[in-house]
């Protein structure tokens, strides 16, 4: 039978092996120049699935939280993304940059979780941008208006 005392050390043990991965992970992104992603401070933006909807390229996209309908001459979906950028960037880089690729500002609500709206012809864009304690999350949603205009 096990006595307190092993019982706790055995907890301890454990408690560093859980928390070890997490503080090593945390301080990768204090070195300077490019992280371990390949993404640095200056990288070129990109359109990803929506090729009106640029996306800053300090941002990393989420795959596993993403997805996309596309047919002929038609797409929708969410984008998510994560990266170590400020919102305040990301929310001016934005509304810039949708202007540039036609889309009207409908609306905004700004905040440690922000939402940008846009209109385009047949379709809505909504950007949702939250602070988190190591990154910024983004999630970008392109939908056809329901009445096609």
């Amino acid at each position: 039978m096990m006595t307190k005392f092993k019982k706790c050390v055995i907890w301890v043990c454990f408690s560093v092996m859980a928390v070890l991965p997490l503080i090593g992970s945390g301080c990768s992104g204090l070195r300077t120049g490019q992280d371990s992603q390949g993404i640095g401070p200056g990288s070129t933006p990109l359109y990803y699935s929506f090729s009106d909807v640029l996306i800053p390229g300090e941002l990393k996209e989420d795959k596993k939280s993403s997805y996309i309908i596309q047919s002929q001459g038609f797409s929708a979906g969410i984008l998510s993304f994560r990266g170590r950028v400020e919102r305040g960037s990301l929310i001016a880089f934005f509304k810039e940059n949708m202007a540039r690729d036609n889309w009207e500002t409908i609306g905004s609500f700004v905040s440690s979780r922000s939402i940008l709206l846009f209109q385009k012809e047949s379709r809505w864009c909504v950007i949702n941008i939250a602070e988190g304690d190591f990154y910024t999350h983004v999630e970008i949603g392109v939908v056809p208006s329901a009445s096609g205009s």
